[in-house]
């Protein structure tokens, strides 16, 4: 249990950020699914459409701070691989 004043309000700030990159990692999982499940369905231009968003809320995961570039850069390396080069 914190002892200080200043420890006891960093408790409560780490609790409000656990919370906020909780329903960001949430979403990006969800974005991922609906990646995944639009390139199996074989509709190319829903997985292209779902693909920018996913890599769009990426970028913002990692300007935030809630998830590391390079984590970002290997799942965008992902996506592009099997959506944009098939598309050609």
């Amino acid at each position: 249990m914190a002892n200080t004043k200043s420890a006891i309000k960093a408790a409560r700030k780490s609790l409000r950020n656990a919370a906020r990159n909780q329903t960001v990692k949430t979403r990006l999982k969800t974005l991922a699914k609906s990646v995944q499940k639009a390139a199996a369905a074989g509709d190319a231009e829903a997985a292209r459409a779902t693909a920018i968003a996913f890599s769009s809320a990426l970028d913002r995961a990692v300007k935030s701070h809630v998830i590391h570039s390079n984590t970002a850069s290997h799942h965008k390396s992902r996506i592009a691989k099997h959506i944009f080069a098939a598309k050609k």
